[in-house]
């Protein structure tokens, strides 16, 4: 098992949230990526032993516990890394439970869901931020969550909004952030979802993924900076 600052502890909490891109751009920054499905009963590690710490996507509450048994142990790893200063993103869901746990509140089914890409505006605080600095005021990027995070812990930077979901980019501390938004998935996921579903929510799916693809290179160009100096401080 990869251990130390040189590797990254991944919590996967559903079949088709995978690392994807994100997986492939800390791998070619030079990190090692354990990857930990426990929906498929793999056993979450107590302890993060020194390393950093990503927290993924699921179509759960961060505190879901009777659907998805895990989460107590993936809540107590992120406490963890707060309280030791480990490295830690939190995407999607994982965003939420970073806000929860650190004093924040989520609410199901709260405000508008978003699908699709969508502009992702940062904050004025975003232009000191290690990870957000410099990669323009609006950059798009793939959201799926009816879910969201209706206030941001105590001390929290608030740093990007969008025209639906306020709390779409938070930093707790100096090392730890949460995203609700998916860096990792890309136009060609977006094609693969549910159309019926989507068309349910009263969305088109072949708009969904126009949007996306038009969307494709500039979200690359973000997210692949943002993930490169993620990578930056874990190796530090």
């Amino acid at each position: 098992m990869p251990n130390g600052r040189d590797a990254v502890l991944a919590v996967q909490h559903t079949p088709a949230g995978g690392l994807r891109r994100v997986g492939d751009w800390l791998r070619a920054a030079g990190l090692d990526v354990q990857v930990v499905r426990p929906y498929a009963g793999q056993a979450l590690p107590e302890t993060l032993d020194g390393r950093p710490l990503l927290v993924l996507g699921g179509g759960y509450l961060p505190d879901d516990d009777a659907r998805a048994p895990w989460l107590p142990a993936t809540r107590g790893l992120v406490a963890q890394a707060l309280d030791d200063g480990s490295p830690l993103l939190g995407i999607c869901l994982g965003g939420q439970m970073l806000a929860q746990v650190a004093g924040g509140s989520v609410e199901g089914e709260h405000g508008t869901p978003e699908f699709g890409s969508t502009d992702i505006r940062l904050r004025p605080e975003a232009a000191g931020d290690p990870l957000l600095h410099g990669l323009g005021p609006v950059v798009p990027a793939v959201e799926r969550h009816v879910d969201a995070i209706t206030e941001l812990p105590p001390g929290a930077a608030w740093l990007a909004s969008s025209a639906d979901c306020p709390h779409q980019a938070f930093r707790v501390g100096e090392r730890a952030w949460g995203v609700q938004f998916h860096p990792e998935v890309g136009a060609d996921r977006v094609a693969a979802w549910d159309r019926d579903g989507l068309v349910a929510r009263g969305v088109d799916p072949d708009r969904l993924y126009a949007r996306a693809a038009a969307d494709e290179d500039a979200a690359v160009a973000a997210w692949s900076v943002f993930t490169e100096r993620f990578a930056g401080v874990c190796r530090g």
